[in-house]
């Protein structure tokens, strides 16, 4: 199978049409296997997966040191058609608590430092804040990135999780590429007035949680028992009723994807994939074998039979629970 591509934004790069979002190898879905994850990330970019996403406090450099050593153990080839977006910004404490964000100028660098460090890479391909610094103009910080573009250190600007007037304001200080913000077919609030503004500016998205943390993918079950340092196990939309209500819309996609003779997985990412060639979804496959599923929504064709029948299924707005903790949520300003 030969991966399409698609270009983030009027300014930014070519990435594959599926990017492999590697957080959960590292931190907030419970034990990973290391091994495993290494060769994902071998077979991803084997079968012509391009875009790496990841964040420099994914388990506090962890992922990035990860990533790194996939890299470093991939053929030549494989590894020079690598493109790693990374997020910065989020402070830690030692025992992995939240602490707010820093998109301070020197601080945008001094991330950009380490982060180079631990990938064992000269440039980042894209550079975003994870979340908007309510202290710092994001002028200030897209311009910090702007300075690490210029010399070298980055090869285009990112967004994260951000509403409409800070995109423009971002636009209008320095070439943005795209986007990264949740989007799936039980997170759509991007379609009201997020979308239409990068379409504008010719910004692209990156959407991860296409599958919702496995909450969508046909393969999570109301009797799961979810580790202690597993996100989900505080995550609303994985609580008792709105755990049972999202499931419930979970069998009725399951019916259009037997119809289709393709798992649930599939026609939730292809959902994203036919939302427009501006959109590239991450699929946050921690094995090779959920990686092979993901891969598979690329040949799944999507006609107004099945749109609609989806959309009959899984409303807009069709969620129980909102989608992180109520502390989270306030740091959103999407």
């Amino acid at each position: 199978m030969t991966i399409p591509t698609r270009t983030l934004g009027t300014t930014g790069p070519q990435v594959s049409a599926l990017g492999l979002g590697c957080m959960g190898m590292s931190a907030l879905y419970g034990e990973a296997d290391r091994a495993e994850s290494i060769a994902t990330i071998h077979a991803a970019l084997e079968a012509g997966v391009t875009l790496l996403d990841t964040g420099d406090f994914y388990a506090m450099g962890h992922n990035e040191m990860l990533i790194g050593e996939a890299l470093r153990t991939a053929p030549a080839a494989r590894r020079e058609q690598a493109q790693i977006s990374v997020k910065f910004g989020a402070l830690r404490d030692p025992d992995g608590s939240w602490s707010g964000y820093d998109g301070r100028p020197a601080a945008v660098k001094n991330f950009a430092a380490y982060s180079l460090q631990r990938l064992g890479v000269d440039h980042l391909d894209v550079y975003r804040i994870a979340r908007l610094d309510p202290a710092v103009p994001i002028e200030e910080t897209v311009g910090a990135i702007a300075e690490l573009v210029e010399k070298g250190y980055v090869r285009h600007i990112g967004l994260s999780e951000v509403g409409a007037e800070t995109i423009r304001r971002a636009a209008a200080t320095a070439p943005i590429a795209d986007l990264q913000i949740e989007y799936a077919l039980i997170t759509r609030g991007i379609e009201r007035e997020i979308l239409p503004t990068t379409r504008e500016l010719g910004i692209s998205i990156t959407a991860y949680g296409v599958l919702s943390r496995g909450l969508i993918s046909g393969h999570f079950s109301a009797d799961r028992k979810l580790a202690a340092d597993d996100f989900r196990a505080r995550s609303p939309r994985f609580q008792g009723d709105n755990l049972q209500h999202n499931l419930n819309l979970v069998e009725a996609l399951r019916k259009i994807a037997e119809q289709k003779g393709v798992s649930v997985a599939q026609i939730a990412i292809a959902w994203v994939l036919g939302r427009g060639d501006d959109i590239v979804p991450l699929v946050g496959a921690r094995t090779r074998e959920r990686l092979a599923e993901s891969l598979g929504a690329l040949q799944v064709t999507l006609d107004e039979a099945d749109l609609a029948a989806i959309e009959e299924a899984v409303p807009a707005d069709a969620a129980a629970g909102a989608r992180y903790p109520e502390a989270q949520m306030t740091h959103l300003e999407a």
